[in-house]
C-alpha cells in the first residue's frame, strides 16, 4: 500500500484528544541539549502554531500536517551516524508516545528504533518504552484530564490578562481572547498551548510550576473540575516530583565489602527494594576513587536524561569527614556529595543519597542494669486567597527566575548516623539502618507516602533499637539517623510495584 495512504488512514484512526496528546508528547519542551544538533533547532512556531490554529479554527489540519512531517522524516532517516542527533531523540519520544496512547503506526520502522537505542547504549531493561516518556509531561496530561473545558478557558482568560507576559506573541493573538474549548480535543490543545507557552517563556519547568498553579487557582471550582476532582487536588498533583510510570528512577549501589561483616546482605537488600520500587539498578562492589570517577562519567551519557530520579546507596567504613574505599584510600564525604548532584543528566530531578557509614566513634550510651544483655545488633496555604495574599509581600514575576539553579537543589542526603557517632551493624545482616530503611520502604508502597515521611518513621524506628558494641566493653547504645533536604517538591514512592514481568520492551 502507498505510504501516503497508510499515513492518512493512520491519522484518521486517531481521536482528536489523542492527536493533541501525541503532539504534546512529541514536542517535548526540554529536549536534552547533548542530543540537539546545531542545525536542527526546535522553533517556537513549530511547537505552538499548530496548537494555536487548531484552537482558533477548530480544525486539526495543522497538527495532522505536523504528524505527517514527523512520520516522513523518520521514514527517510538513516541511522548510521555515530553521534546522537535530535532526530534520534525525537524518534524515540514519538515511538514511546504512540505506544503509550496505543496509536503506533503499523508502518513505523521498529528496527530503526532498536538501532537508535543501540546508539544510546541502552540495556535490555532500558528499552522499555515507558522510560522514554517524560514524566513531567505525564503529570501535565493528568492535570488536563482533571479539568473541564470551562476550567481551561478560565486559565486562558487569566493568562491573557498578564499583558507583560503575552505582549508581542503572535500565537496568542491567533487564538484570541474568547475561545470555545468544548469541541473534542480543543480543550487539550488549549491547555497544552498554555503549558508550552509558559515553558518557552521560562516561567515553568518540571520543578517550578508556581505560575501554572496560580492560573489553576483562579478557576471557579464547580465549573472547572471534572467529577471527583477539586482545585486543591489538581494543584497538589503539581507539587510532587514527576516520577510517573516505570522506571521510578536509576539506583546506584556502592558497597565496600572488605572488612565489613554482612556487606553482601546490604547489597541484596538495597537491590531488592530498588527493584521493588521499580528502579533500574547498577551495583559497584568494593569501589575505589577510580570507580567513582568512571561511574560519574557513565552517568553523563545522554540515555540518563530519560530517567526521572537518581538514588545512590554508599556503604563503607568512615569517620566524621571521610569514607574508606576498598583499597584503603579515603574520600571526603562532602566531595562525593557535591560532585554527583552537578551531573547535568539529572538536573531538576530528585537525587537521593543514603550515606551508610560511621561518622565518628561516639556513642549515645545507655547505663543501668536494665539495659545489660539487651541488644538487637494540615492546613495548607490557599494561593487563591486574596485576603491572605494582601497581607504578604508582593513578589512579582519580574523578580523571579527559574533559569539558574544551585547544583545541590533537588537533592536529599540521608545519613545512617549523626556527626561524630557510630553507625551500628549486625554480624550477619550488615547495617541495621539499611535493613530498617528497606523494610519501611517496602511496607509503604501503595500507601502514597513520601520519602521524607518514611525517613522520619525510620528515625523513630531506628532510635528505639538497642545496639551493642562488638568490643570487650559490650556497651549498649542507641543510633540516631537524620537527613538534609534541598528538595523543592515532594518525592512520593510509587503506588504500584513494577515487577520484571510487567516490562514490555521495545523491539530488539
Amino acid at each position: 500500500m502507498d505510504e501516503v495512504i497508510q499515513v492518512t488512514q493512520w491519522l484518521s484512526s486517531i481521536t482528536p484528544r489523542k492527536k493533541a496528546k501525541l503532539f504534546f508528547f512529541t514536542t517535548h519542551a526540554d529536549a536534552p541539549s547533548p542530543m540537539v544538533g546545531s542545525n536542527d533547532v526546535d522553533t517556537h512556531e513549530e511547537t505552538q502554531l499548530p496548537l494555536a490554529t487548531t484552537v482558533a479554527l477548530h480544525n486539526f489540519k495543522n497538527i495532522d500536517e505536523f504528524l505527517k512531517k514527523k512520520v516522513n522524516t523518520f521514514s527517510c532517516y538513516n541511522v548510521i551516524e555515530n553521534e546522537i542527533t535530535k532526530t534520534d531523540y525525537e524518534y524515540l519520544r514519538f515511538y514511546s508516545a504512540c505506544k503509550y496512547l496505543d496509536v503506533v503506526p503499523p508502518f513505523l520502522d521498529l528496527e530503526k528504533i532498536s538501532a537508535i537505542q543501540n546508539k544510546f547504549e541502552m540495556t535490555d531493561e532500558e528499552r522499555d518504552y515507558r522510560l522514554l516518556l517524560d514524566s513531567a509531561d505525564l503529570v501535565l496530561e493528568k492535570v488536563c484530564d482533571s479539568l473541564k473545558p470551562a476550567g481551561v478557558s478560565q486559565m486562558w482568560t487569566a493568562l491573557r490578562k498578564d499583558r507583560n507576559l503575552i505582549r508581542g506573541v503572535k500565537t496568542i493573538d491567533i487564538i484570541g481572547f474568547f475561545v470555545d474549548p468544548n469541541p473534542t480535543g480543543i480543550k487539550e490543545c488549549l491547555f497544552f498551548f498554555i503549558v508550552r507557552f509558559l515553558q518557552k517563556a521560562d516561567k515553568i519547568n518540571r520543578v517550578n510550576t508556581n505560575r501554572l498553579e496560580r492560573l489553576i487557582a483562579q478557576c471557579d471550582e464547580p465549573s472547572s473540575c471534572e467529577e471527583g476532582k477539586t482545585i486543591d487536588f489538581i494543584i497538589d498533583s503539581l507539587r510532587f516530583y514527576p516520577t510517573e510510570l516505570y522506571p521510578f528512577g536509576f539506583c546506584l549501589i556502592m558497597c565496600v565489602i572488605e572488612g565489613r561483616d554482612g556487606a553482601m546482605q546490604e547489597i541484596e537488600k538495597t537491590m531488592e527494594i530498588s527493584r521493588h520500587l521499580g528502579m533500574i539498578t547498577h551495583t559497584e562492589k568494593n569501589p575505589t576513587k577510580e570507580t567513582i570517577e568512571l561511574v560519574k562519567k557513565e552517568l553523563m551519557k545522554p540515555k540518563y536524561q530519560f530517567y526521572s530520579s537518581f538514588t545512590c546507596w554508599f556503604m563503607s567504613h568512615g569517620d566524621s569527614n571521610s569514607m574508606v574505599l576498598a583499597d584503603g584510600e579515603t574520600i571526603e564525604r562532602e566531595w562525593f556529595l557535591t560532585s554527583f548532584p552537578d551531573i547535568s543528566t539529572f538536573q531538576l530531578k530528585p537525587k537521593v543519597f543514603f550515606m551508610v557509614s560511621c561518622r565518628g566513634a561516639n556513642k549515645f550510651s545507655l547505663k543501668g542494669d536494665e539495659f545489660e544483655g539487651q541488644s538487637a545488633t494540615c492546613d495548607y496555604y490557599d494561593i487563591g486567597s486574596a485576603l491572605i495574599r494582601n497581607r504578604m509581600l508582593d513578589i512579582t514575576d519580574s523578580v523571579r527566575d527559574i533559569s539558574y539553579v544551585q547544583p545541590m537543589m533537588d537533592t536529599l542526603v540521608a545519613y545512617s548516623t549523626i556527626l561524630d557517632h557510630l553507625s551500628g551493624r549486625a554480624n550477619t545482616h550488615g547495617s541495621i539502618y539499611v535493613d530498617r530503611a528497606c523494610v519501611l520502604m517496602s511496607e509503604n508502597i501503595s500507601r502514597g507516602r513520601s520519602l521524607t515521611e518514611i525517613l522520619e518513621h525510620l528515625s523513630q524506628d531506628l532510635h528505639e533499637i538497642l545496639q551493642e558494641t562488638m568490643d570487650e566493653d559490650r556497651i549498649v547504645y542507641k543510633q540516631a539517623c537524620h537527613y538534609d533536604s534541598f528538595f523543592r517538591k515532594t518525592l512520593k514512592l510509587p503506588y504500584t510495584r513494577h515487577p520484571k514481568e510487567d516490562v514490555h520492551s521495545a523491539p530488539q
